[in-house]
């Protein structure tokens, strides 16, 4: 018998480069047009801070300005040449603190309800209904605060408080921010591990120490931007404060008085007839842009808050 000597051929070796991914023409459209809304967003908030500088620029150089004063005087009246910012910073400051005593105690319950003690079916119902504050105008909170919470506060505090004031608008904007403190600190807290509740529970705890001692702790961190964005989203509303705060520029911390806050001073002066390039119409600006830095800082602190406090379980 003749035996035929045959050459085994050894498998090609591998080679990390086989797997490098093959992109699919779906797949790089997809990659693309992402890289592209990202870039647009970037020129965007770039161009909206150029635009904001630029105009609030022309205002500083304007020789009746001075920019000691604007930060450090408490009286706003462009018109006779005072220009003292924490007359409008004091009444934002005054309502949107008062929101935050309202939306954050409501918010934290319904959201320890909601993910600690709420049955599946009950959750999936009120979840929604609570959600529904947040898709009703902000105009119609604003008539809401003046013609219902204003008289009863009014037979409470009898002529202390007047028509327009602002802890009737610092209180429907508490209940307009509610259902954003309350969704974001549901999602935390259901994010925490249910591990740590049982070992709470093995441990002899109730659900009530379970939730304050041991879950709310986990969850501080989402918490915390929760609360920082419901800030910033009442340091940003116009038409509550623009309808039920009042339009009087007086520096004062008095919930119980009229006062008007800066997106309600930018609301009431740009419908008005300003010439352009006045010291009016550059105000505006100045004003928009302290609003803006406020709201960056705020942003900032939320993740300096989240990055500080996030807890990463296995």
């Amino acid at each position: 018998m003749e035996i035929v000597n045959q050459k085994i051929i050894p498998p090609t070796a591998f080679r990390p480069s086989d797997l490098k991914r093959k992109m699919r023409l779906g797949e790089g459209t997809i990659e693309t047009s992402l890289f592209i809304v990202g870039v647009l967003t970037i020129f965007i908030t770039v161009s909206i801070v150029i635009v904001l500088g630029d105009q609030a620029l022309l205002f500083f150089n304007d020789p009746d300005v001075s920019l000691m004063e604007f930060f450090t005087t408490t009286k706003w009246a462009p018109a006779v040449g005072d220009f003292g910012i924490w007359a409008l910073v004091s009444a934002t400051l005054t309502t949107s603190a008062i929101a935050i005593l309202v939306a954050v105690p409501l918010g934290m319950s319904a959201a320890i309800y909601l993910s600690e003690y709420a049955s599946t079916r009950v959750r999936s119902i009120l979840k929604p209904i609570l959600e529904i504050l947040a898709g009703i105008p902000t105009v119609v909170y604003g008539y809401f605060a003046l013609l219902f919470v204003t008289p009863i506060l009014q037979s409470i505090f009898g002529d202390n408080i007047g028509v327009y004031n602002m802890l009737s608008a610092g209180l429907v904007m508490g209940i307009m921010i509610l259902p954003l403190i309350s969704s974001m600190s549901e999602d935390a807290l259901s994010a925490v591990p249910n591990s740590l509740r049982e070992g709470a529970y093995a441990m002899g705890a109730t659900r009530l120490e379970a939730s304050l001692q041991v879950v709310l702790p986990a969850a501080l961190s989402g918490i915390g931007a929760a609360v920082i964005v419901g800030i910033s989203r009442a340091v940003g509303e116009t038409m509550i404060v623009a309808v039920a705060s009042g339009a009087t520029s007086e520096f004062t911390f008095n919930p119980l008085k009229a006062a008007e806050t800066m997106t309600a001073h930018i609301a009431r002066i740009s419908g008005g007839d300003l010439s352009y390039n006045s010291v009016d119409y550059n105000s505006l600006f100045a004003i928009a842009l302290m609003l803006f830095l406020v709201t960056l800082v705020l942003n900032l602190v939320s993740q300096w808050v989240v990055s500080k406090f996030r807890e990463q379980y296995e």
